[in-house]
């Protein structure tokens, strides 16, 4: 019965903020195209420098000489809750809302660049060790993320209307409905670095290119 309530005010959440969803999903695609398009406009310096840590890096895949699981666990953690509680934060204040935006925008941006990168350089490898190294991880990260941009947007127009405009009195409700998509959302996020530490190197070691 949980289970059903939960998936059904995400739901409803959707269903009631579908423009919002799909503002934010075009931002971040529009992101995921400008980091494709820059590394057309990388330098032969630069993209030999890339192309070297990424001999380094798959060296390290061959060797087994990435960080330890528990390590590379804490760092995803730690990035993804940062980025969260960034959001969340710029969610209880009208002035952080283009912030978040902006967010949306550069993860978009990173993800292009990495996969655009990759094939640029790699051909085919590079597009089946993105597939293998970036994109299962995201899946997970990019929704939760876009659910907590979406929600903190509803929730700074709403706090900017009582606040400003009507004076409805208190918003309470609406902080903790939101306080809480976030923490479900961070739960999201702990699955994701668990996959990113301990699958995504396994699967990574499958994909890598070799001479």
């Amino acid at each position: 019965m949980r289970k059903k309530g939960i998936r059904h005010t995400l739901r409803l959440h959707v269903e009631s903020q579908m423009s919002l969803y799909l503002f934010v999903g075009v931002l971040f695609m529009m992101g995921v195209i400008f980091g494709a398009v820059i590394v057309n406009t990388l330098s032969p310096v630069q993209k030999e420098n890339l192309i070297g840590y990424l001999g380094h890096f798959f060296n390290g895949l061959d060797d087994n000489g990435i960080s330890d699981p528990k390590i590379a666990f804490q760092h995803s953690l730690g990035g993804h809750f940062k980025t969260l509680g960034l959001m969340w934060i710029l969610g209880i204040s009208v002035i952080g809302i283009p912030f978040v935006f902006v967010l949306m925008f550069l993860k978009g941006l990173v993800i292009g660049f990495t996969v655009g990168f990759l094939v640029n350089q790699l051909s085919w490898e590079g597009l089946w060790f993105s597939l293998s190294a970036v994109v299962p991880q995201n899946l997970l990260v990019v929704p939760a993320l876009t659910v907590v941009a979406v929600s903190g947007t509803a929730f700074s127009v709403l706090l900017a209307k009582n606040r400003l405009i009507q004076r409805r009195g208190t918003i309470y409700p609406q902080f903790l409905s939101y306080s809480i998509l976030v923490t479900l959302m961070a739960c999201i996020l702990v699955v994701a670095s668990l996959f990113e530490a301990y699958v995504s190197p396994v699967l990574m070691r499958m994909a890598v290119p070799h001479p």
